[in-house]
């Protein structure tokens, strides 16, 4: 069983994290400036060094320095000395890195059909009519055996079915072609803001966030040349398994939220439906961090939440934690607050009416402890200052106690470009994932069915037009080899009766002149 690892301390006490309460979840809040981002690194680090894989997304561009080792410099270690800390060893984390652009990190896709109509709705942002009508797109798809890989796929079986609603409404329902044109519109907004590159294959093996490294069988090199960025014995790092850190660059996936809130929700299902039940287990098989968690919550309809729900509160007996960062707790609803049971409470500015109620209520949700005004020391904190709330050995929340967050010995801040080339490069998945494929789909399938059709159409039209061609030639004539015309049966009709016309004007005209009998 792995041992409790310290988060903070102050002059009197420790905060130390359950290894096996740790797939409790959690909750990591607090303004801008606080210092969550140093949390969820502290935190992300003593998970590898017990061998614990992680998963976080990188909002800000600055995650990446938990691969290379870190050193404190002399303010820092100043301030350390004052709060009674000792400075941590250097330490490195083996860290894959995963880009849905594949622009600084490896390529992470997933189909259209994995996603699910719930989520690409969430997506797409469309109204009930309209998630209805992609639920019976699915569906259609689904019994005609088409997959739905790409953006293509949809985009096709979308004009399918909105072309022959007629004949889909008695089996499936209603099909608006309203629904169907605001649908292609919010996938031609996807497209623009690059979802189009996250959908696709090969698809994300979620087994390739759950690995580990032994540290052992590395050999030691400084943190600017590792490839992997695992540490080394020899720079104070643990002599066991190292769980790898899965670092997903998010800054310019915020441009999208729904896109990046709706990517991680994704993720944490597959690690739900993928993962067998083991109970609790000594130590979790994957910690999630969520960063930015409200933009999750923001303007979801009851059913994602509900799904979001149950998701929580049934991924811990798969052994998975999830931690969601945000500023305030009042961006987590009630149903998935009351799961979260590890918490730290950076400080929040009590501005707004808003932000006093958060403060009011963050303070009533944590345990008291005697002589501790928790509403007055959530205003009062300083940067690197918490209250923090562990679960005990019997699953109970601690007494809050007022600490300082200890720093991580990994690297605070962004990696150079060269170094994350190196990560690249010499990770566990390098090559896997870098080419798109484009197996036949739905698309495809499509394609070949209307040009078959068309083909077709164009075998009757020639043999109908040859037909009528002959008939035509005869009645109405043709040309010969040298140009000349030759007449059909209604020419020679025309001819004959414009002659026998002719003759009886001739005849009228003689009998006139020569006279004829009077009667």
């Amino acid at each position: 069983m792995a041992e409790p690892f310290l988060i903070a301390r102050n002059a009197s006490t420790t905060c130390e994290l359950l290894p096996a309460l740790a797939n409790r979840h959690g909750l990591i809040t607090g303004a801008t400036g606080t210092g969550k981002t140093v949390t969820l690194q502290t935190l992300a680090e003593n998970f590898s060094k017990i061998g614990v894989p992680v998963f976080m997304g990188d909002v800000k561009g600055d995650l990446a320095g938990i691969s290379q080792a870190g050193s404190i410099g002399d303010k820092m270690s100043a301030v350390l000395k004052e709060r009674g800390i000792t400075k941590p060893e250097p330490l490195a984390c083996p860290t894959t890195l995963w880009d849905v652009f594949g622009e600084q990190g490896h390529p992470v896709r997933a189909t259209v059909s994995d996603m699910g109509p719930l989520l690409l709705g969430r997506m797409l942002g469309l109204n009930e009519t309209q998630a209805g009508v992609i639920n019976l797109v699915f569906k259609i798809a689904d019994d005609a055996g088409m997959l739905l890989l790409d953006l293509k796929d949809l985009r096709a079986m979308l004009q399918h079915v909105g072309d022959n609603a007629s004949k889909f409404t008695t089996e499936y329902g209603n099909i608006s072609a309203a629904s169907v044109g605001a649908i292609q519109r919010g996938l031609m907004q996807i497209e623009t803001q690059g979802g189009d590159k996250f959908f696709g294959e090969p698809m994300l093996n979620i087994s390739d966030f759950m690995q580990t490294v032994d540290v052992n069988r590395s050999p030691p090199t400084s943190s600017t040349s590792t490839p992997s960025g695992g540490a080394s014995a020899s720079r104070g790092g643990p002599s066991g398994p190292m769980g790898v850190i899965n670092i997903l660059a998010a800054d310019k996936l915020m441009n999208s939220p729904r896109l990046y809130a709706t990517f991680l929700l994704w993720m944490l299902s597959e690690l739900f439906e993928q993962l067998p039940e083991i109970g609790d287990p000594d130590q979790p098989k994957l910690v999630f961090f969520f960063d930015e968690a409200h933009l999750l919550f923001n303007e979801a309809p009851k059913a994602l939440i509900e799904r979001i729900e149950l998701v929580v509160r049934l991924v811990r007996s798969k052994g998975v934690g999830v931690y969601f960062v945000t500023q305030n707790p009042l961006d987590i609803p009630d149903s998935v607050l009351a799961q979260l049971g590890n918490r730290v409470q950076h400080a929040l500015r009590a501005f707004t009416p808003r932000d006093q109620k958060a403060v009011k209520a963050t303070a009533q949700t944590m345990r008291q402890k005697p002589g501790l005004d928790i509403e007055a020391a959530i205003t009062e904190l300083a940067v690197g200052e918490a209250l923090v709330s562990f679960l005990d050995s019997k699953g109970r929340p601690s007494i809050t106690e007022r600490a300082y967050v200890l720093p991580p010995g990994s690297q605070i801040g962004p990696i150079t470009p060269q170094q994350r080339q190196a990560l690249v490069a010499g990770s566990l998945v390098a090559g896997v994932y870098e080419k798109a494929t484009d197996p036949e789909s739905a698309y495809e399938m499509l394609k070949a069915r209307t040009e078959a059709a068309q083909a077709e159409t164009a075998k009757a039209a020639d043999a109908s037009g040859g037909f009528m061609g002959g008939l035509s030639d005869v009645l109405f004539g043709s040309k010969g080899p040298r140009g000349g015309q030759r007449d059909g049966m209604v020419q020679s009709v025309l001819k004959a009766e414009a002659r026998m016309m002719a003759r009886q004007v001739l005849r009228g005209a003689l009998g006139t002149i020569f006279g004829g009998k009077k009667r």
